[in-house]
């Protein structure tokens, strides 16, 4: 039977990252299973690349700040290029209810040490942004340090910096269960290609995290959401360094990138398997219908309806990550339910889930608040996560 310190299920940027910062802390061997033929074949190959540190709970503020100071370093640490370009994200109201809950967003921002986001006024977003029509907003507010990184690449430096560092990776093998000692702790991992003796284990299952953990007997409160995307036709009449925009009335957003116009927006579709990942002519139709009557120079333009895709979030209850040891198997450990922030938080989360296995505890920074327990102790966060 072959065997690893520790061992983590999920080869996607978080799963990587994870591995990453356990062999830097001299943690080893570390062994990633990954069940697709390659890495980043789950969520994050088709995350849409958003980075930033507007969040209405401190938390996610904190950690987008220790992930952006990460990837600031990025290609000096790990030899790759995470894409970062800070073209703004750019938040918008159309009435005093929305620009009032943007407002105290800010303030639980500025609580946290993040104060580069500022309120616009409708005549400052119209030059933020000229393409859409301002004349029904009441204002918003814009940080231009948040913007845009590369999935993908992020990805790929933290897989072959955790090569680098003496970690194994094993594609197309699933995790089927674990074999649990008598005191109730994960003695093995039970694969598609034998079992591995495990001193620890690491669920970074992603949107299939509560599939992960039913194997060891739990109940994970993590469940799939598809989020849908429409991209146009190659379109120049949007620059590539247009901010990220979103209406906070209904959330849909848009976003340039590699010159089409990606198309977003968060509704519930209607769907009985929350792992299909195809996408729907009515929501396309209705998304593009939408885009058009804020930025009206998408009329020149069309939906590339090949290009449509859907991704799965893994949302958790709070809409916040669960990250640590689970009190009910106290060698099984969680990074699961970052609910859509999965990739711009993947730095931070990595590096914390770390110092929790290796030390105990999180040092860079106080992650109780994301402690996998709250929920049992009925102490979920209760701040909005802005989308």
């Amino acid at each position: 039977m072959r065997s690893a310190e520790v061992v983590v299920i999920g080869a996607g940027v978080i799963g990587a990252s994870v591995a990453y910062h356990l062999a830097l802390r001299g943690c080893g061997p570390v062994l990633v299973l990954e069940r697709h033929g390659e890495p980043g074949r789950g969520s994050t190959g088709r995350a849409t690349g958003g980075f930033r540190a507007q969040f209405g709970s401190e938390i996610n503020v904190r950690l987008s700040l220790l992930s952006r100071e990460k990837v600031g370093r990025f290609e000096e640490e790990l030899g790759v290029d995470p894409g970062y370009h800070p073209c703004g994200y750019l938040f918008l109201a159309d009435d005093e209810v929305q620009l009032e809950a943007l407002r105290e967003a800010q303030e639980v921002q500025r609580a946290a040490g993040f104060e580069e986001a500022r309120v616009v006024a409708p005549l400052e977003i119209g030059e933020i942004n000229p393409a859409i029509l301002a004349g029904e907003l009441v204002g918003g507010v814009f940080c231009p340090t948040d913007g845009f990184i590369r999935p993908t690449e992020i990805l790929r430096g933290y897989v072959e910096g955790a090569g680098r560092l003496g970690v194994r990776f094993e594609y197309g093998v699933e995790c089927t269960g674990f074999e649990l000692d008598g005191a109730g702790r994960i003695a093995a991992v039970r694969t598609s290609s034998g079992e591995v003796a495990a001193g620890a284990v690491v669920n970074a299952g992603g949107a299939w995290a509560a599939l992960v953990a039913r194997g060891a007997g739990l109940d994970l409160p993590v469940q799939p959401l598809r989020r849908q995307v429409a991209f146009t036709h190659p379109f120049d009449g949007l620059p590539e360094d247009m901010p990220m925009t979103i209406f906070t009335e209904d959330g849909f957003h848009l976003r340039v990138r590699d010159g089409r116009v990606m198309l977003l927006w968060p509704d519930e579709p209607d769907v009985s398997d929350p792992f299909d990942q195809s996408v729907e002519d009515a929501w396309v139709e209705a998304v593009f219908e939408r885009a058009v009557s804020r930025v009206p120079c998408l009329s020149r333009t069309s939906v590339d309806r090949e290009m449509c895709r859907a991704g799965l979030y893994e949302v958790s209850p709070d809409e916040h990550a669960l990250l640590g040891r689970t009190p009910e198997v106290d060698n099984l450990y969680l990074a699961n339910g970052s609910s859509g922030h999965g990739v711009m938080h993947a730095p931070a989360l990595g590096q914390l889930l770390a110092e929790i296995i290796v030390d105990g505890v999180a040092s860079t920074l106080d992650a109780r608040a994301l402690r996998p327990s709250r929920f049992a102790e009925s102490e979920p966060n209760l701040a909005p996560t802005l989308l």
